[in-house]
């Protein structure tokens, strides 16, 4: 079964208003900083080629089955940005805070759905109010477990080993899919719409595996979307709406958790930088993912998550 594209809606003055509200609150992990420093040596221990090349990473990896998170740790540790315990923190919360580049992607590409979605909650939309409440249910059981194991799963799960074996464990679940005839992974037909909540639910708890850095979100909640029965189109484009929620909660959270500390010890002009790059290559990544799955599934991305994680246990 060929995926048919997802409609996607576009605009030169849309992208810069979204660039110029980029700009102007890239970081807003600053509004909850006690002191923004402006000078000294942790605004500048993030050079501008490390932020582009993390802006890159999270954009480009952010809504592929391969884990942005991940990608971000294992960079983090190649620069060496874990020699002390607060720069562990902070990049491990920038990691996360970046994902506002990818967020305001999402927001620009499907200003459609979305709207759509606010038409359905002011009772103009059917299909746009189940909508809701499908993102709604399937965002729930993730919520609740990022708020009752979040410190333990930062302390346990955020190092090299485990997000390592996240990308291999991934790997293989992504390989072990049965196919189809006509190659495709777990098929199905449903669209967004005939969604039913119970199977939202099912797609939202897949999507807990992601709170394992590594394991990636994009990957849990497209399989929990195929295992719904939505074809591959429709898990692609409910995948990239749930996410829209779940990073915008847990950016917001990080920031208000640790904001200062990534200001303290990154500055503020390398992690604009970072999240401005993010959303660049975030939309053109967004293109780049449904053409390959429209080629070739998901089967690539489980080859490279497994050459990426022995690599990873060679290095290191």
């Amino acid at each position: 079964m060929k995926m048919q594209e997802i409609p996607l809606q576009f605009s030169l003055r849309k992208m810069l208003m979204l660039l110029s509200v980029l700009c102007c609150a890239s970081l807003p992990t600053a509004l909850f900083a006690d002191e923004i420093p402006s000078t000294g040596a942790g605004a500048q221990s993030l050079p501008l080629w490390q932020a582009i090349a993390l802006g890159l990473i999270e954009g480009a990896t952010e809504f592929l089955p391969v884990s942005s998170t991940g990608h971000l740790l294992i960079f983090g540790r190649w620069l060496g940005n874990e020699s002390s315990a607060d720069s562990k923190e902070a990049a491990d919360a920038l990691a996360i805070c970046i994902q506002i580049g990818a967020i305001l992607a999402v927001v620009l590409l499907y200003f459609h759905r979305l709207k759509q979605i606010v038409s359905g909650l002011l009772g103009g939309d059917r299909d746009g109010r189940r909508l809701a409440i499908n993102l709604v249910v399937a965002f729930v059981p993730a919520a609740v477990c990022g708020l009752l194991f979040g410190k333990l799963i930062k302390q346990q799960l955020f190092g090299i080993r485990p997000v390592t074996i996240a990308m291999f464990v991934g790997g293989l679940i992504i390989l072990a899919i049965p196919r189809t005839k006509s190659g495709d992974e777990l098929a199905g037909t449903g669209e967004m719409h005939d969604l039913k909540w119970w199977k939202a639910l099912l797609i939202g708890t897949m999507q807990c595996l992601a709170l394992w850095p590594g394991f990636s979100r994009s990957l849990a909640t497209i399989l929990g979307c195929r295992l719904a029965g939505l074809r591959m189109a429709a898990a692609v484009e409910f995948s990239f709406l749930l996410g829209l929620i779940t990073l915008s909660a847990a950016t917001a959270k990080e920031g208000i958790d640790h904001g200062s500390k990534i200001i303290e010890i990154f500055g503020v002009t390398s992690p604009a930088v970072a999240l401005i790059v993010a959303f660049v290559a975030a939309m053109l990544s967004v293109r780049f993912m449904v053409g390959l799955l429209n080629r070739f599934g998901l089967a690539p991305f489980g080859y490279y998550r497994i050459l990426l994680a022995v690599l990873c246990l060679l290095l290191w």
